[in-house]
């Protein structure tokens, strides 16, 4: 369809996989003249200072920042007010490119910086509201001490800032200086609030899994969409916490209860409630669903792709089962590969804990923000991994001009007007409007004005008119208190204190592992944090809700004295890999629908198990060793099935014969990795892929099909017609995931299903069976590999293939060609894989390359913190060219460490350069 090319070049633009779309005058290219020497040059000049001494306004006495060979930093201060003033001068130093890019996504103000081409992405997150609600954080939620420590930070960046030009700050400011006349502006507190909207929004649980089944419903029957999307396997992957329940009778989490949790009626209701919207209103928004996922892909992604790709692993492994006596514990956060690294590595220390100075922890934090997220303090370890709670809801909404209706009446929205400012155009304004739902994020799209025109609904239902919009319910924007914990965090000196941290916690929603060192052998444990709500009857959020109905509004959230947590299992470790926490059996409340499925938290079950049984003992090395574990699950399953298959092509004989005494294991020169997953991508779009509507397929992947509305044989009035996919490759499915494990695993058994038949092509009569279908996946797998890898199967490798590259998030992704050799580097040929414990993921339905990774990894030896290790994707600073630029990834890329100083005594031996920041004068 001749519409199709102009409508796939439109959305190519503001993909989020392309996070900045910037046109720089011809002069950065050829007008300078002076090529890599004009680059370098201004690179070097904006490197900071780290030796010798500073002034910084606000300090009470002098802070020491110590750095060592890889520029991580240690500082040393006699205030908690000085810490954090030093922290935000240090991280302003190596990152505050990254982290004004931030604030102004997290603000809807990226138009401001890069143009006209950012007005839609800011519209979104205008209507949003990430910067009100982060703003009401601060005005209403927050302790006057997180206040001030905000505000020490702030005025630690701003001091780093006085006098600079942007070229003195970053290359990238002397780079946008030829597009326009751009200005930084001095930090707020509210800026640092702010980031927490969006580390959130990437890990808001289920919502395109929401959009994606309904958008199903074009083309897939209920029952097939349910067989896409399966309960969770609990029989062959365990839950986070193998028993407790909440005590109806005492209104709490019980760790210890063995048996049912008695659910009331509203929480049995919940938990399985019907998927299906009412009044099969779900039906008539696939163009709303459709555009509103372009639109969420327009929005950088600074986490990861969403979906099945986010989550991480960590694990906690009791002193009585370790080499040292105490606890050991581990951490890996899956996100999308970026330069620099999310991740930026620092010790924050008080020089004497005193009551004016009570911190001494160091980890890894986000610049921008004060605190550390992830690490350990004198007395306690902790990690993270996403719980998945389902934290959103599309809610759909029967709209006029003057408001929307809610149990039988017309309420008026809340309405404001947003003012866009527009680097190089005049400025733009948009209205948002509210509901008791939330915004209509409809209203973004011209496409979403059409909502619902035809929708099946029944008389239940408002007059369709010309159709429904769509809000969006979101925990994250309702003002919380998770600064507050960051802070509670970093000082918590036990479980109870770590616990009452946790209870701040509440978006975005977190598994938090624990650790201490204290009595004979230590302490682990486990909380379920964050703010989940409790649904209504009959509405289990895996479809959009009907919003004019009082019944399936959110009715408040789940307490947080009933949500899950542990201290010491008997087991003597607890694994938290994005798994379903608990038996949903045993708890009253709906957590979500859409787990992670559960193939690295088994696999890590099974590497603790088979090396602590008959009294073996984990050393730290154990620990590293299992983070890199790159074993294939489906393999497993599948493997055996192409072994079988009568090949008589010799070309995929030869390919073939590559799987015979595969280990499934994927290192990077594997030969038998690369044609494996060749053939499983080739499996997915044959058996389900050229099912899928549009609207899921990967931009650009064309097939013939029947219109989604027609019936009957294929004829002259009812011709097939040229589809082509609209999602970005990315998103799109079937991703190839360990939710597809699940789907697939029934259906081997099943050799006739429906799924296994295709439609006959110009290559061969389509297959009626799983062999046939299987036979086909391995021939296309073999041409496919052959025009990447070569003829010769002998010089094929699995990290040929699965590449890592690592882009500067804005001028690294579409500036001149000159600024991208400048900013970005690799790529890497890497091993593990997608649902792999090496978390190294991808899209089956997009290619091969590296679209998530373990973002950093470390493994603390709890009591003992200098003998613990860490790695970052990249490195400290955010300079190109700059020692500390990519000085960990190779190490990261081969699974190595680094020493992880702690002490003053071990910061003292690693100390490369010493940094004196003095009160001004």
């Amino acid at each position: 369809m001749p519409s199709n090319t102009t409508a796939s070049s439109a959305k190519k633009k503001g993909r989020r996989a392309r996070l900045i779309v910037i046109v720089l005058v011809l002069a950065l290219v050829a007008g300078i003249g002076y090529g890599t020497f004009w680059g370098v040059s201004t690179v070097r000049a904006a490197y900071p200072q780290t030796t010798g001494t500073l002034e910084l306004p606000g300090l009470s006495a002098p802070v020491d920042v110590k750095r060592d060979a890889h520029g991580v930093p240690q500082i040393y201060a006699s205030t908690d007010e000085d810490l954090f003033r030093a922290q935000g001068y240090v991280q302003a130093q190596d990152r505050f490119w990254e982290m004004d890019v931030r604030r102004h996504m997290t603000s809807g103000r990226l138009s401001e910086m890069f143009g006209k081409e950012q007005v839609d992405t800011d519209a979104f997150l205008r209507t949003l509201g990430w910067r009100q609600v982060a703003q009401r954080e601060y005005d209403t939620k927050l302790s006057p001490q997180t206040k001030k420590y905000l505000q020490a930070y702030a005025a630690g960046v701003n001091a780093y800032l006085e006098g600079k030009e942007g070229r003195d700050v970053s290359v990238e400011y002397a780079a946008l200086a030829f597009a326009n006349d751009y200005k930084i502006e001095p930090w707020t507190p509210v800026d640092s609030v702010a980031w927490l909207k969006a580390m959130a929004w990437d890990l808001r649980g289920n919502m395109e899994e929401e959009i994606d089944r309904s958008l199903m419903t074009s083309r897939l029957s209920d029952a097939q969409i349910k067989q896409l999307y399966p309960a969770y396997p609990s029989g062959l992957h365990k839950p986070i916490l193998d028993k407790g329940g909440v005590d109806k009778d005492k209104g709490e989490f019980d760790p210890e209860r063995t048996g049912s949790s008695d659910a009331d009626s509203s929480g049995s209701a919940a938990r399985g409630g019907r998927s299906n919207t009412p009044d099969g209103a779900a039906q008539g928004v696939r163009t709303q669903l459709s555009a509103l996922s372009e639109s969420l892909d327009k929005i950088p992604a600074l986490l990861g792709p969403s979906g099945n790709g986010i989550g991480s692993n960590s694990w906690v492994v009791s002193g009585k089962y370790t080499t040292s006596g105490k606890p050991l514990l581990a951490n890996d956060p899956h996100l999308a590969p970026q330069l620099p690294s999310l991740w930026y590595q620092m010790g924050l220390h008080c020089r004497e804990r005193t009551a004016t100075c009570g911190y001494d922890v160091a980890g890894y934090t986000f610049s921008g923000m004060p605190g550390v997220i992830i690490g350990h303090n004198q007395d306690i370890a902790w990690g993270l991994t996403n719980l998945g709670a389902d934290v959103t809801d599309l809610y759909l909404q029967k709209v006029s001009d003057r408001g929307y209706q809610y149990g039988g009446k017309e309420v008026p929205f809340t309405i404001r007007d947003e003012v866009i400012k527009v680097a190089g155009s005049t400025p733009r304004t948009i209205t948002v409007r509210s509901t008791n739902n939330g915004p209509l994020v409809s209203d973004r799209s011209s496409e979403l004005e059409k909502v619902g025109e035809k929708a099946p609904v029944t008389n239940s239902a408002p007059d369709r008119g010309e159709g429904y919009a769509v809000a969006l319910r979101w925990t994250a924007l309702d003002p919380g208190k998770s600064m507050d914990a960051v802070f509670a965090l970093n000082r918590a000196t036990n479980f109870a204190e770590f616990r009452a941290a946790a209870k701040d916690f509440e978006v975005p929603s977190q598994n938090l592992i624990y650790a201490d060192a204290k009595g004979a052998e230590g302490h682990i444990g486990y909380q379920a944090p964050g703010r989940i709500p409790v649904r209504a009857a009959g509405h289990d959020g895996t479809m959009p809700a009907p919003g004019w109905d009082p019944a399936y509004t959110w009715k408040g959230m789940i307490p947080f004295e009933e949500l899950p947590y542990e201290q010491d299992p008997q087991r003597g470790y607890i694994v938290t890999a994005n798994q379903a926490v608990i038996d949903a059996e045993k708890y009253p409340y709906l957590i979500t629908k859409d787990w992670g499925y559960g193939s690295r938290s088994q696999r890590i079950n099974d590497l603790i198990e088979s090396k602590t049984k008959d009294g073996g003992k984990i050393s730290p090395d154990d620990m590293r060793t299992m983070q890199m574990d790159n074993r294939s699950e489906i393999a497993t399953l599948l493997n055996p099935l192409l072994l079988k298959i009568d090949i008589s092509d010799p070309y995929v004989r030869e390919a073939q014969k590559l799987l015979e005494g595969w280990d499934y294991t994927q290192e990077p020169d594997s030969a038998a990795a690369a044609y494996f997953n060749a053939v499983w991508r080739n499996v997915l779009k044959l058996a389900f892929g050229d099912k899928l509507p549009k609207e899921l397929r990967v931009e650009g992947d064309c097939i013939n099909v029947r219109p989604a509305d027609s019936t009957g044989p294929v004829d002259e009035q009812n011709k097939l017609v040229r589809e082509c996919g609209e999602r970005d490759p990315d998103t799109a499915q079937p991703d190839g995931g360990d939710r597809w494990y699940e789907v697939v695993r029934p259906l081997l058994k099943n050799e006739k299903s429906e799924w296994w038949k295709t439609a006959p092509s110009r290559r061969d009569a389509g297959s009626e069976t799983r062999d046939q279908l299987l036979k086909r996946a391995m021939e296309d797998a073999r041409w496919e590999l052959t025009a990447k890898l070569g003829k010769d199967v002998s010089t094929w490798s699995w990290g040929r293939l699965h590449q890592l590259n690592l882009d500067n998030q804005t001028l690294g992704k579409e500036g001149p060609s000159v600024l991208r050799s400048m900013l970005n580097r690799g790529p890497w040929n890497l091993g593990g894989g997608e649902a792999a414990v090496n978390a190294t993921g991808w899209n089956a339905a997009g290619g091969y390359g590296v679209i998530w990774v373990p973002s950093m990894r470390m493994v603390v030896n709890v009591g003992d913190w200098d003998k613990s290790r860490w790695i970052n994707l990249s490195g400290a600073s955010g300079h190109a060219y700059h020692p500390n630029y990519t000085d960990q990834t190779d190490l990261w890329a081969r699974g190595e460490l680094l020493d992880w100083a702690y002490s003053s005594r071990a910061v003292e031996a690693a100390t490369k350069d010493s940094l004196q920041l003095t009160p001004r004068k």
